[in-house]
């Protein structure tokens, strides 16, 4: 089967194919699309006249690989693969299967011959051996599941039926998820049936492993209240407060070392708010978005999509791949929903809802924090109406339609 491209990540990685002296290391929750993306690494650089034996393509979790487990049985295979003097690709997928595969990693890439591609679905491969031996010497790609560009896009690559009214298929998104997986199945029961193993895999394989969680019950409490609640400003101290009215008593170190667990198993992503009067970061409240929607809706089936929360999740994850800083702001006692800046320090102003087109004091609400802001920087209000206003030089978009047009803010 044909594989489809995501060049949003493929355009960031083709320029250290070659690069001997840099290990490519590709992070991200489990299943979304790593593998399939190396295999389409090692498929350019076949195209581009690589010799295939100067390809190695080891998936630590695939039948043949899997009892490899200890650095020294790494160190053997990959050096049982060697075919020529010329530069080898060396493709190693899931590779914190391994104990101590930093050192065995560390030595290949010493050599000088050899690019490496490493994957790994959480980021405590990176944790460890890998950041104080190799310093300088890797370079991070993370992946996350499909934006909803790429979900359009892929749907159109397999030949899926795509609805012209791009507000029922952002609905679609916004109740399938974004695991590439689920492309291929038509029934939304399929879908969640597929998503719910491929969650209960990454709580089992990259949180009770690696983590060791002692007391399952008050993990799945933290868990489930952060999950539920994503997208609100909250805080440690507000959550032990929240839990405790319900009865549960969890101390501040708990609740902090299982959320950083979510965060390193790359299912949590934390947005720090930023003042932007003082222009300091502001510590102790936060925001938390999903990795991926679906954490949402199998956390509580039965709940009605939010959609300022939601929405809110799309344009967060979407500029996080394109390698946006994201914060929120605050000017006074109003809120910025994002503030955006790119690699070269510019930035961008962002606020989020369903539609503004209901009252002028809902579009009020949108514009008013925006108005605030004095650079001459773009912002935008992102909503769903098709219909768009035009005011004091803010940028009134469609959602829908800026995402699939893969526009950068």
């Amino acid at each position: 089967m044909q594989l489809y491209k995501r060049e949003k990540y493929l355009s960031k990685i083709r320029g250290f194919y070659n690069a001997t002296d840099l290990i490519k290391v590709l992070t991200g929750v489990r299943r979304c699309g790593k593998s399939s993306l190396m295999e389409i690494i090692s498929q350019e650089l076949l195209d581009s006249g690589i010799n295939e034996d100067d390809i190695c393509f080891i998936n630590l979790d695939k039948r043949g690989y899997r009892n490899i487990k200890t650095a020294e049985q790494l160190d053997t295979l990959i050096a049982s693969l060697e075919h020529s003097k010329n530069t080898k690709y060396l493709f190693i997928d899931e590779i914190q299967n391994v104990a101590g595969f930093e050192e065995v990693i560390n030595g290949f890439s010493e050599e000088g011959n050899y690019s490496i591609f490493i994957s790994g679905s959480n980021s405590y491969m990176l944790s460890g051996e890998l950041v104080t031996k190799l310093t300088g010497r890797y370079i991070e790609f993370e992946i996350y599941t499909l934006s909803f560009e790429e979900y359009v896009d892929m749907k159109k690559f397999y030949g899926k039926t795509i609805n012209p009214n791009m507000l029922i298929e952002l609905n679609k998104f916004l109740n399938e998820g974004g695991f590439p997986r689920t492309i291929f199945f038509d029934d939304l029961h399929d879908k969640r049936t597929y998503v719910a193993e491929v969650i209960k895999e990454i709580f089992e394989k990259d949180i009770y492993k690696k983590v060791k969680v002692k007391n399952r019950d008050a993990f799945e409490l933290v868990k489930n209240y952060i999950i539920n609640n994503y997208g609100l400003t909250t805080s440690i101290n507000n959550i032990v407060l929240n839990l405790g009215k319900s009865g549960n008593s969890l101390k501040n170190i708990t609740v902090s070392k299982y959320i950083k667990a979510l965060i390193d198993a790359k299912i949590l992503y934390e947005c720090d708010r930023f003042d932007m009067r003082s222009k300091k970061i502001l510590h102790g409240e936060k925001k938390y978005y999903l990795a991926d929607l679906s954490f949402s809706f199998l956390s509580n089936p039965d709940s009605m999509i939010n959609y300022g929360p939601a929405l809110e999740n799309i344009v967060f994850i979407y500029s996080k791949s394109y390698d946006y800083s994201v914060s929120v702001g605050r000017i006074g006692k109003l809120e910025c929903d994002f503030i955006l800046k790119d690699n070269n320090l510019n930035y961008s102003y962002v606020q989020i809802a369903y539609t503004i087109l209901e009252s002028k004091t809902t579009e009020d609400r949108e514009y008013k924090s925006l108005e605030m802001i004095k650079d001459n920087y773009p912002k935008y209000v992102m909503t769903t109406d098709h219909l768009l206003l035009k005011r004091n030089g803010i940028r009134h978009e469609n959602i829908m339609e800026f995402l699939t047009k893969k526009n950068q803010f």
